[in-house]
């Protein structure tokens, strides 16, 4: 079996742009992608705190530093620049790799700079059976 598990969370990052005009997906500072683990491309869900929007788009790199948050293409409607999201990516984990999971979560400043990274191992040894 299969279980799909939380790998990657970026906790209330600050919206810095928002470009209906795009053809889609996030820009994100290349910081904030290599301290949750994220590789450009790769599918994640968007939550907004202000609004309780949802949504699921892939990355793409921005301006290494820069702190972008940028969401793109018709997503844009869905937030306003200044608004707090949570950024989350998944993945499936084999049930006999479970007690080896570990998830990554990265806390960031209003400027959405990597303030501090935790990493939680998702199950002890004697819980998986």
């Amino acid at each position: 079996m299969m279980r799909i598990l939380c790998k990657s969370k970026i906790h209330r990052a600050t919206v810095t742009e928002a470009n209906l005009n795009y053809e889609g997906s996030l820009t994100l500072d290349p910081l904030l992608m290599e301290a949750a683990g994220l590789v450009p491309f790769e599918q994640v869900h968007v939550l907004n705190l202000n609004n309780g929007a949802r949504f699921e788009t892939y990355l793409i790199e921005g301006e290494r530093g820069s702190g972008t948050v940028c969401v793109n293409g018709a997503a844009a409607r869905l937030v306003q620049v200044g608004d707090p999201v949570i950024v989350l990516a998944y993945a499936l984990v084999p049930e006999d790799e479970l007690a080896d999971f570990i998830a990554r979560i990265v806390f960031v400043d209003e400027h959405n700079r990597v303030v501090r990274v935790e990493v939680a191992k998702v199950l002890q040894e004697a819980q998986v059976s």
